[in-house]
């Protein structure tokens, strides 16, 4: 029976030092920092569901962790997912990228185009 006791203090004791390890990382840092809310979508996470909620760093510097967690915000899985996609799509049209003017795409659509003419002559209508 004694060493039941003795396996199962062992056991809670590396529990406790996992914990201790988890909340000395950054991401147990953020989440006593911040509410579990993702900063993107606003979705509240509590309960098992905290594992979808991740820690972003914002200058994408895994080793820039700041007591303060000024280079951190919390997204969930998805919204995580996509801030990375949408970097990745926003190198290809960097200016310094690899490849020819001719790789780049030709926008030849204007959606906005002449909005701020109608939008003066709706004043203008407004104030007739």
């Amino acid at each position: 029976m004694s060493s039941d006791k003795s396996r199962m203090e062992e056991i809670l004791e590396e529990a406790r030092r996992n914990r201790d390890l988890k909340e000395k990382s950054y991401r147990g840092r953020a989440l006593k920092l911040f509410p579990w809310i993702c900063a993107r979508c606003g979705r509240e996470f509590e309960g098992k569901r905290l594992r979808e909620l991740t820690v972003h760093h914002k200058d994408h510097d895994h080793d820039n962790n700041p007591p303060d967690g000024s280079n951190w915000e919390l997204l969930c899985l998805y919204c995580h997912d996509n801030e990375h996609a949408r970097d990745e799509v926003s190198q290809w049209y960097d200016g310094d990228s690899a490849g020819s003017e001719e790789d780049q795409p030709t926008l030849t659509h204007k959606p906005f185009d002449g909005l701020g003419e109608l939008l003066k002559k709706m004043k203008t209508d407004e104030a007739e």
